[in-house]
């Protein structure tokens, strides 16, 4: 499955970052995936994202699912979703292509002085994969990351590969920890992991492709560009005979 993760900031007018869609897809590539809340940044911490929120089929949804259906490829991009309370909507990932989905994002960043659950709602406890190219892939949000058990249940639903667009906010230890929670969710359960942030200043950049030994394929810096790589089946069925935790596994 060949890939490619656009690392790009998002601004704070949505109709500006619908309008950028079309030049930041690439053509020729099975995957394409955009950062969290690409539709429009989070704004200052603590900022009223409501007004900005729309059904999955609104503007945003629309444009996504034209561009992808254009280029022939499934994209990936991080919105926010309309929800029964208007002034906490969902922060949700927005699938269009060659599949479609929609994830509302379960772990809130509640972590190192922020408070999303002030402004946002958390979605159901329920994984999302779905088959793209013939692939079983997963999705997961941002902080969902730190969190081993939504992983597990992914990849106990068939996932090969393990998709998180984020906003990773930039600051001490940031990136190591983002490196290092990246490779681990790859290590523990032998798939890959496209992990797509938006760049510095603000956050943390450091996009990577892992593949599920651990190997770092391909990662960018801290601003903006895209990252391309293939994911050759073979390289997640070598990785199972060698490191087998799957199957050896007793909880």
């Amino acid at each position: 499955m060949r890939v490619s993760l656009v690392q790009e900031a998002a601004g704070l007018d949505p109709a500006e970052n619908r309008a950028r869609l079309d030049a930041l897809v690439p053509g020729d590539t099975d995957l394409v995936v955009l950062p969290e809340a690409f539709a429009r940044d989070f704004g200052e911490a603590g900022s009223d994202v409501g007004p900005y929120a729309e059904p999955v089929d609104g503007p945003f949804g629309t444009e996504v699912a034209r561009v992808a259906r254009e280029r022939g490829t499934t994209v990936v991009a991080g919105m926010f979703e309309t929800g029964p309370d208007p002034a906490r909507p969902y922060n949700t990932l927005l699938v269009r292509g060659g599949a479609q989905a929609a994830y509302r994002k379960v772990h809130l960043y509640d972590s190192f002085g922020y408070r999303e659950s002030d402004r946002l709602t958390a979605g159901e406890v329920e994984p999302v994969v779905l088959d793209v190219a013939g692939t079983r892939v997963g999705l997961m949000t941002c902080y969902d990351l730190r969190f081993p058990e939504l992983a597990r249940l992914l990849v106990d639903r068939g996932s090969e590969v393990l998709v998180v667009p984020a906003a990773w906010v930039a600051g001490e230890r940031k990136v190591d920890h983002w490196r290092t929670l990246v490779r681990a969710r790859a290590i523990e359960n032998t798939v890959f992991v496209l992990a797509c942030g938006q760049p510095a200043p603000r956050y943390s950049g450091h996009s990577l492709v892992v593949d599920p030994l651990g190997d770092v394929l391909a990662e960018a810096g801290e601003g903006a560009g895209v990252l391309s790589a293939e994911l050759r089946p073979e390289a997640l069925e070598q990785a199972r005979r060698t490191n087998p935790s799957l199957a050896n596994r007793r909880l």
